[in-house]
């Protein structure tokens, strides 16, 4: 079948909208007809070069949709099934999995290769193969995807809002709940208010933070932060300091969560200095894979046993955590709604891009045309 889909052929030059074909669902694999996809940092990442992929590749690993049909031995869902997408696949059985941490499943190890297990592309065009971002490609009508990319979820919840739980509210909620095992009477810091920091803000909030400071340089992002959770915003860490100290009496910060849009060294030791003995650093943003961003004072580590954590998916399990977030979402403890800035056709995905990097957006979202 054809599929309309937007792709990425070199770093730094616009996303193109294609028209390609798409092979029947095989061993494991389902159809999927994506209804919504979320705009978030990391296919930016791509489009730029600063993460290296195989290219040509359908972008877009934050989706949402219904299942059009299964390929044999498909047991974790059937065709009518509406569906998250888990941007790393869990297998269930492998070492990380069977231990409690999906987010690092041994299948994710292909993510940026695109392909489904056994170097399968269902994918193909003009450029041949078609790599698929985290074995996703939301920016797609239709895919065809891996059994154990997919959630279940209740018929009766808006897509277009439990889209977002594919990939930004659990990497944000999760590196607060989990990664920083934020908790009643905390104080936590939050760098960076995009569609990850938001969540990190509502997710400290829902753990009990007693204070949870935003720091963003724009206006709209603060005042957003504000809305959900955050008890203080500032536009910089160094005008955040004083506060911090004020309001911990110099015991400074039990974590600080770092979400830029790009993880700089400078960004590492904002956090470092934000958080005081015992303290947790969460590194959530990501850079270019061969970049030396963290340069620190080793000797500060070890006397105030300090420590760095890195955060991927937010140590979530997102079989259990993205029908636990969407049942926080339903009983109105955790805003999805409200974080959603504007929508976007698939036609628009670059606009949408030139917005989320212009600050515009705290999460964008494309909604499928299948008319």
């Amino acid at each position: 079948m054809k599929t309309k889909a937007a792709v990425v052929y070199q770093p730094g030059k616009p996303i193109e909208i294609e028209e390609l074909t798409l092979d029947k669902p095989r061993e494991g694999e389902v159809l999927i007809r994506y209804t919504h996809a979320g705009l978030c940092h990391s296919d930016v990442h791509i489009a730029h070069g600063d993460l290296e992929a195989r290219l040509p590749m359908v972008l877009g690993h934050e989706g949402a949709g219904i299942i059009e049909e299964v390929g044999p031995g498909v047991t974790r869902v059937k065709p009518g099934d509406h569906v998250v997408c888990s941007f790393i696949p869990n297998c269930g059985t492998c070492r990380y999995c069977a231990n409690g941490q999906q987010s690092i499943c041994d299948m994710g190890a292909t993510i940026l290769e695109g392909y489904l297990p056994g170097e399968r592309f269902p994918i193909t065009g003009p450029a041949g193969q078609y790599g698929a971002m985290c074995m996703l490609g939301t920016f797609s009508q239709f895919g065809v995807i891996h059994q154990n990319s997919c959630v279940k979820v209740d018929d009766d919840l808006p897509l277009e809002k439990a889209v977002l739980v594919g990939c930004g509210v659990p990497t944000g909620w999760g590196a607060a709940v989990n990664t920083a095992e934020a908790k009643a009477g905390d104080t936590v810091v939050v760098i960076g208010i995009g569609g990850i920091g938001i969540n990190a803000v509502q997710g400290a909030a829902l753990a009990g933070a007693k204070n949870v400071i935003a720091v963003d340089p724009l206006s709209n992002k603060r005042e957003k932060a504000m809305e959900l959770g955050a008890t203080h915003a500032f536009e910089s860490t160094e005008l955040a300091m004083e506060t911090i100290t004020n309001l911990t009496r110099g015991q400074m910060a039990d974590s600080a969560i770092l979400t830029p849009g790009l993880m700089t060294s400078e960004i590492v030791a904002e956090g470092f200095n934000a958080v005081g003995k015992g303290g947790k650093v969460v590194l959530t943003g990501l850079n270019k894979l061969e970049e030396t961003n963290i340069q620190l004072p080793g000797s500060v580590l070890t006397l105030y046993r300090k420590e760095l954590r890195g955060s991927l998916f937010g140590d979530c399990n997102p079989t259990v955590d993205i029908p636990r977030i969407l049942g926080l979402y339903q009983s109105g403890d955790l805003k999805l709604d409200e974080i959603i800035t504007r929508t976007y056709t698939l036609d628009e995905v670059n606009q949408g891009y030139d917005d989320l990097l212009a600050g515009k957006n705290v999460r964008g979202v494309v909604v499928h045309d299948h008319s």
